[in-house]
Protein backbone atom coordinates (compact mmCIF):
# COMPACT_ATOMS: atom_id res chain seq x y z
CA UNK A 1 0.00 0.00 0.00
CA UNK A 2 1.21 3.47 -0.92
CA UNK A 3 0.26 6.84 0.54
CA UNK A 4 -0.79 9.23 -2.20
CA UNK A 5 -1.62 12.92 -1.92
CA UNK A 6 -3.93 14.32 -4.60
CA UNK A 7 -4.05 18.08 -5.12
CA UNK A 8 -7.22 19.21 -6.85
CA UNK A 9 -9.09 16.19 -5.50
CA UNK A 10 -12.43 17.95 -5.84
CA UNK A 11 -12.31 18.13 -9.64
CA UNK A 12 -13.44 15.36 -11.96
CA UNK A 13 -9.99 13.95 -12.66
CA UNK A 14 -8.96 14.41 -9.03
CA UNK A 15 -12.02 12.54 -7.79
CA UNK A 16 -11.40 9.75 -10.27
CA UNK A 17 -7.76 9.47 -9.14
CA UNK A 18 -8.84 9.30 -5.49
CA UNK A 19 -11.41 6.60 -6.27
CA UNK A 20 -8.96 4.50 -8.27
CA UNK A 21 -6.29 4.79 -5.59
CA UNK A 22 -8.74 3.67 -2.92
CA UNK A 23 -9.94 0.80 -5.12
CA UNK A 24 -6.32 -0.38 -5.32
CA UNK A 25 -5.94 -0.29 -1.55
CA UNK A 26 -3.87 2.88 -1.19
CA UNK A 27 -4.28 5.52 1.50
CA UNK A 28 -5.17 8.91 0.05
CA UNK A 29 -4.96 12.48 1.24
CA UNK A 30 -7.35 14.60 -0.81
CA UNK A 31 -6.29 18.25 -0.90
CA UNK A 32 -8.98 20.81 -1.77
CA UNK A 33 -9.38 24.53 -1.23
CA UNK A 34 -12.70 24.15 0.61
CA UNK A 35 -13.36 20.75 2.27
CA UNK A 36 -16.95 21.74 3.09
CA UNK A 37 -17.76 21.62 -0.62
CA UNK A 38 -16.69 17.98 -0.95
CA UNK A 39 -18.45 15.86 1.68
CA UNK A 40 -18.34 12.84 -0.64
CA UNK A 41 -14.55 12.75 -0.33
CA UNK A 42 -14.68 12.81 3.45
CA UNK A 43 -17.22 9.96 3.42
CA UNK A 44 -14.94 7.63 1.42
CA UNK A 45 -13.04 4.96 3.33
CA UNK A 46 -9.28 5.41 3.24
CA UNK A 47 -9.44 9.11 2.35
CA UNK A 48 -8.33 12.03 4.54
CA UNK A 49 -9.52 15.42 3.30
CA UNK A 50 -7.41 18.49 4.06
CA UNK A 51 -7.56 22.14 3.12
CA UNK A 52 -4.63 23.29 1.02
CA UNK A 53 -3.32 25.45 -1.79
CA UNK A 54 -1.05 23.80 -4.36
CA UNK A 55 0.68 27.14 -5.00
CA UNK A 56 1.72 27.49 -1.35
CA UNK A 57 5.03 25.75 -0.61
CA UNK A 58 4.35 25.34 3.11
CA UNK A 59 0.87 23.96 2.47
CA UNK A 60 2.25 21.45 -0.04
CA UNK A 61 4.94 20.31 2.39
CA UNK A 62 2.42 19.90 5.21
CA UNK A 63 -0.11 17.96 3.11
CA UNK A 64 2.53 15.75 1.48
CA UNK A 65 4.48 14.77 4.60
CA UNK A 66 4.67 11.00 4.94
CA UNK A 67 3.44 10.26 1.43
CA UNK A 68 5.06 8.25 -1.34
CA UNK A 69 3.64 10.04 -4.40
CA UNK A 70 1.70 13.14 -5.37
CA UNK A 71 -0.79 13.96 -8.13
CA UNK A 72 -1.54 17.51 -9.24
CA UNK A 73 -4.93 17.67 -10.96
CA UNK A 74 -5.59 21.35 -10.20
CA UNK A 75 -6.65 24.06 -12.62
CA UNK A 76 -7.70 27.67 -12.16
CA UNK A 77 -9.77 29.76 -14.56
CA UNK A 78 -9.77 32.89 -12.41
CA UNK A 79 -6.03 33.55 -12.72
CA UNK A 80 -3.74 33.49 -15.78
CA UNK A 81 -2.82 29.95 -16.75
CA UNK A 82 0.93 30.51 -16.77
CA UNK A 83 0.73 32.12 -13.34
CA UNK A 84 -1.15 29.21 -11.79
CA UNK A 85 0.76 26.30 -13.30
CA UNK A 86 4.22 27.74 -12.73
CA UNK A 87 3.36 28.74 -9.16
CA UNK A 88 2.05 25.22 -8.55
CA UNK A 89 5.14 23.64 -10.08
CA UNK A 90 7.48 25.73 -7.92
CA UNK A 91 5.49 25.02 -4.77
CA UNK A 92 5.41 21.30 -5.53
CA UNK A 93 9.14 21.16 -6.21
CA UNK A 94 9.89 22.87 -2.91
CA UNK A 95 7.15 21.31 -0.80
CA UNK A 96 7.56 17.74 -2.03
CA UNK A 97 11.30 18.02 -1.58
CA UNK A 98 10.84 19.09 2.03
CA UNK A 99 8.29 16.31 2.59
CA UNK A 100 10.52 13.64 1.05
CA UNK A 101 8.04 12.66 -1.69
CA UNK A 102 9.85 11.12 -4.63
CA UNK A 103 7.21 10.78 -7.38
CA UNK A 104 5.01 13.51 -8.89
CA UNK A 105 2.39 13.17 -11.62
CA UNK A 106 0.91 16.34 -13.11
CA UNK A 107 -2.03 16.51 -15.45
CA UNK A 108 -1.30 18.07 -18.84
CA UNK A 109 -3.47 19.16 -21.77
CA UNK A 110 -3.77 17.59 -25.22
CA UNK A 111 -3.19 20.82 -27.12
CA UNK A 112 0.51 20.72 -26.20
CA UNK A 113 1.00 17.36 -27.96
CA UNK A 114 2.64 17.11 -31.36
CA UNK A 115 0.76 16.07 -34.49
CA UNK A 116 4.04 16.03 -36.44
CA UNK A 117 7.65 16.55 -35.34
CA UNK A 118 7.85 20.03 -33.83
CA UNK A 119 4.20 20.86 -34.55
CA UNK A 120 1.80 21.00 -31.61
CA UNK A 121 -2.00 21.15 -31.78
CA UNK A 122 -1.85 24.63 -30.26
CA UNK A 123 0.45 25.83 -33.07
CA UNK A 124 -2.28 25.59 -35.73
CA UNK A 125 -3.00 29.14 -36.99
CA UNK A 126 -6.74 28.42 -36.63
CA UNK A 127 -6.40 27.42 -32.98
CA UNK A 128 -8.39 29.85 -30.76
CA UNK A 129 -6.16 32.40 -29.06
CA UNK A 130 -7.83 32.04 -25.66
CA UNK A 131 -7.24 28.28 -25.65
CA UNK A 132 -3.64 28.81 -26.76
CA UNK A 133 -3.13 31.12 -23.77
CA UNK A 134 -4.44 28.45 -21.39
CA UNK A 135 -2.32 25.77 -23.07
CA UNK A 136 0.76 27.92 -22.59
CA UNK A 137 0.42 27.45 -18.84
CA UNK A 138 1.07 23.74 -19.22
CA UNK A 139 3.98 24.43 -21.59
CA UNK A 140 5.54 26.73 -18.98
CA UNK A 141 4.88 24.16 -16.25
CA UNK A 142 6.59 21.41 -18.24
CA UNK A 143 9.59 23.61 -19.01
CA UNK A 144 9.94 24.61 -15.36
CA UNK A 145 9.79 21.00 -14.16
CA UNK A 146 12.32 19.94 -16.79
CA UNK A 147 14.72 22.70 -15.73
CA UNK A 148 14.35 22.58 -11.95
CA UNK A 149 13.01 19.21 -10.80
CA UNK A 150 16.41 17.85 -9.76
CA UNK A 151 16.04 14.43 -8.12
CA UNK A 152 12.21 14.51 -8.13
CA UNK A 153 10.83 11.76 -10.40
CA UNK A 154 8.05 13.56 -12.29
CA UNK A 155 5.76 12.84 -15.22
CA UNK A 156 3.14 14.87 -17.09
CA UNK A 157 0.19 12.65 -18.04
CA UNK A 158 -1.77 14.15 -20.94
CA UNK A 159 -5.34 13.08 -21.74
CA UNK A 160 -6.89 13.58 -25.19
CA UNK A 161 -9.27 16.39 -26.07
CA UNK A 162 -12.39 14.30 -25.37
CA UNK A 163 -12.80 13.28 -21.72
CA UNK A 164 -15.86 11.16 -20.88
CA UNK A 165 -16.86 11.89 -17.28
CA UNK A 166 -19.12 8.98 -16.33
CA UNK A 167 -17.90 6.03 -18.40
CA UNK A 168 -16.63 3.12 -16.30
CA UNK A 169 -13.00 2.04 -16.20
CA UNK A 170 -11.98 -0.57 -18.75
CA UNK A 171 -8.35 -0.72 -17.63
CA UNK A 172 -7.28 -0.33 -21.27
CA UNK A 173 -5.58 2.62 -22.92
CA UNK A 174 -2.82 3.43 -25.39
CA UNK A 175 0.09 5.73 -24.67
CA UNK A 176 2.76 7.65 -26.53
CA UNK A 177 5.48 10.08 -25.52
CA UNK A 178 4.79 13.63 -26.65
CA UNK A 179 2.47 12.85 -29.56
CA UNK A 180 -1.23 12.35 -30.17
CA UNK A 181 -2.29 8.73 -29.79
CA UNK A 182 -5.36 6.51 -29.92
CA UNK A 183 -8.95 7.52 -30.58
CA UNK A 184 -8.74 10.99 -29.09
CA UNK A 185 -11.01 10.16 -26.16
CA UNK A 186 -10.74 8.54 -22.74
CA UNK A 187 -12.89 8.21 -19.64
CA UNK A 188 -11.95 9.92 -16.41
CA UNK A 189 -11.84 6.46 -14.83
CA UNK A 190 -9.29 5.12 -17.33
CA UNK A 191 -7.23 8.29 -17.07
CA UNK A 192 -7.09 7.58 -13.35
CA UNK A 193 -5.98 4.02 -14.12
CA UNK A 194 -3.08 5.41 -16.17
CA UNK A 195 -2.11 7.76 -13.34
CA UNK A 196 -2.16 5.00 -10.72
CA UNK A 197 -0.22 2.57 -12.88
CA UNK A 198 2.53 5.17 -13.26
CA UNK A 199 2.63 5.50 -9.47
CA UNK A 200 2.65 1.78 -8.75
CA UNK A 201 5.08 0.86 -11.55
CA UNK A 202 6.82 3.99 -12.89
CA UNK A 203 7.77 3.48 -16.53
CA UNK A 204 7.99 7.03 -17.85
CA UNK A 205 9.96 9.92 -16.46
CA UNK A 206 10.26 13.67 -17.22
CA UNK A 207 8.17 13.51 -20.42
CA UNK A 208 4.66 14.20 -21.62
CA UNK A 209 2.88 10.84 -21.68
CA UNK A 210 -0.23 10.99 -23.88
CA UNK A 211 -2.93 8.47 -22.95
CA UNK A 212 -6.07 7.64 -24.90
CA UNK A 213 -8.46 4.81 -25.71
Amino acid sequence: MARIVVFGAGGRVGRAAVAEAVRRGHAVTAVVRDPDRHPELAAAAGVAVVRGDVTDQAAVAAAAAGHDAAVNATARLDVPSVEHFTAAARALLDGLGRAGVGRLLVLGIATTLETAPGVRIMDDPQFPAEYRAFSQGHVAEFELLAAEAGPLDWLMVVPPMDLTPDAPATGRYTSAVGTVTGTGRISHADLAVALLEEIESPRHHAVQLAVSH
